[in-house]
């Protein structure tokens, strides 16, 4: 399956959280929202692509040049994998990640826009 969701990295979070609501923080909750919203499913050994879409700052040519080329740059691949899993089996469905036993592949790469796409 192919989502259109911008990957989202999970914040490290504090108790200050509740009321500081820091701009990582929102976009992590929003990005938590879309995923429950489009109905994200996972299952066990499934492999999982992040593509992580273009700054703007950055020229066709660039761009043209590093299109499906591996993203070798922050967010790690963990904490994307860790923000979509958690953001799947949110507290607010009752489920939990403690289930998933096995990952299939994780990859990171560039694209023109942000899309998860799950196999």
């Amino acid at each position: 399956m192919i989502y259109d969701i911008n990957p989202c990295p999970a914040p490290r979070m504090t108790k200050a959280d509740a009321w500081k609501k820091r701009p990582c923080v929102l976009r992590y909750f929003a990005f938590k929202d879309e995923i429950e919203s489009k109905k994200v499913t996972y299952n066990c050994g499934q492999a999982i692509t992040f593509v992580i879409p273009f700054p703007k700052s950055y020229s066709k040519n660039k761009r043209e040049g590093l299109n499906g080329k591996p993203h070798l740059l922050t967010p790690d691949a963990d904490n994307l994998l860790k923000a979509l899993l958690d953001a799947i089996f949110s507290q607010s469905s009752g489920k939990n990640d403690s289930h998933v036993w096995h990952i299939g592949e994780i990859k990171k790469i560039w694209g023109y826009t942000g899309k998860i796409i799950i196999n």
